[in-house]
C-alpha cells in the first residue's frame, strides 16, 4: 500500500499470488482458472504453453478462443464513508487497489475488464474490454478515484444492467454501509440477465470489532451527524445491528446465487485475488454442468 504507482501495486500482487499458485502442489485449481488442460496425445503442439512446462514439467494446452475469455465489470463504491480509515489507509485506496488488482490480473488472462466508480452517481464508466491501451485508462481512473460524497447502490447496477448486454461478470467492491432496500431487486435484476454477481465488501477493522475505549465525538461521515458516545456502553447494541445487517446481506446474496466475501482493508490483497478466483472457478464450474444436463 506503500507503494505511490497503482499499477505497480497491483502488479505485485499479482506476480505474488501466480507465484505462490506455481509453488502450490495444487495445480489443478490455477489450471482450471487459466483455461488449461492437460496435453493428450494429438493435441497440437503450437497451443503448448512453453513457460508453463518450464514451471511445472508438465504439458498444458492453452485455449485462446474468444467465447471462453470472461468479460468483468468492476463496480467501485466512492462513497465519503469509504474514506474511513484506521491502520493508516482508508477503505477507498484499499477498494482501489483490489479494483486495480482484479484488472490487472483480468489482462494477464485475456479477459476482458470494465470499470465503474460511484457514489451518489456514476463517476467513471469504462466498457469492458481487452486491447492495447485500456488497462491503462483503467488505471488512470482509480488513481484519480478518491472518497465522495453519499452512497446510491441503485444507481451504478441499474446503468450496469441497462448498458451491458453480454453476459458476464460483474464485481462489486463497497462497504455496503448504506440501506439496502434496493439492493435485492438490483441484484436480482443482473442474476436475471444472466450475470455473474460478486461482492467484495470492504471494511475497517475498527468498523467490524469497534475497540474504541474512550467517550468521545464520532461523526456520520455521509450525513455529517455528531454523536457523542461511550463506546463501552455502546459496544454491544453496535455489534448487534452490524451483524445484523451484515446477515441481512448474506441472506439476500446467498438466495440470488451471489458470492459473497468480507475484506478487512487489514487483510493482504492476495486474498481478495484468491476469493475472486474462487468465484469465477466455481462459477464454471456451475455452466459446465448446466450445459451437461441439457446435453442429457
Amino acid at each position: 500500500m506503500r507503494i505511490k504507482s497503482l499499477q505497480l501495486r497491483a502488479k505485485i500482487v499479482v506476480q505474488g499470488f501466480l507465484s505462490g499458485l506455481h509453488r502450490s502442489p495444487h495445480h489443478g485449481f490455477s489450471v482450471e482458472f487459466s483455461e488449461y488442460r492437460q496435453y493428450t496425445a494429438g493435441d497440437d503442439l503450437r497451443y503448448l504453453d512453453w513457460k508453463l512446462f518450464a514451471r511445472s514439467d508438465r504439458y498444458y494446452i492453452k485455449r485462446y478462443e474468444d467465447e471462453t475469455n470472461l468479460r468483468c465489470h468492476l463496480l467501485v463504491d466512492l462513497s465519503k464513508s469509504m474514506g474511513y480509515g484506521s491502520i493508516g489507509y482508508t477503505k477507498v485506496e484499499y477498494a482501489r487497489t483490489a479494483a486495480a488488482t482484479l484488472a490487472y490480473f483480468l489482462s494477464t488472462q485475456r479477459d476482458a475488464a470494465g470499470l465503474v466508480t460511484f457514489d451518489q452517481e456514476i463517476a467513471d464508466y469504462l466498457p469492458a474490454r481487452y486491447r492495447p491501451g485500456h488497462l491503462r485508462r483503467l488505471m488512470l481512473c482509480l488513481e484519480r478515484a478518491t472518497a465522495g460524497t453519499r452512497t446510491d447502490l441503485a444507481a451504478p447496477l441499474e446503468q450496469i444492467a441497462i448498458t451491458v448486454r453480454k453476459r458476464g461478470m460483474i464485481v462489486l467492491i463497497s462497504d455496503l454501509l448504506a440501506p439496502i432496500d434496493l439492493l435485492q431487486n438490483q441484484l436480482g435484476y443482473l442474476r436475471s440477465q444472466g450475470h455473474e454477481v460478486v461482492i467484495l465488501r470492504v471494511l475497517d477493522p475498527a468498523e467490524i470489532e469497534f475497540k474504541f475505549d474512550k467517550a468521545a465525538m464520532f461523526e456520520d461521515m455521509e450525513s455529517g451527524r455528531n454523536l457523542y458516545i461511550d463506546p463501552v456502553a455502546a459496544r454491544a447494541q453496535y455489534l448487534e445491528k452490524f451483524n445484523k445487517h451484515a446477515e441481512e446481506v448474506k441472506r439476500i446474496c446467498s438466495d440470488l446465487g451471489v458470492d459473497y466475501y468480507q475484506l478487512p482493508t487489514s487483510q493482504p490483497l492476495e486474498l481478495a485475488l484468491f476469493d475472486f478466483v474462487q468465484a469465477r472457478v466455481r462459477s464454471g464450474r456451475q455452466v459446465s454442468r448446466a450445459t451437461n444436463r441439457a446435453a442429457r
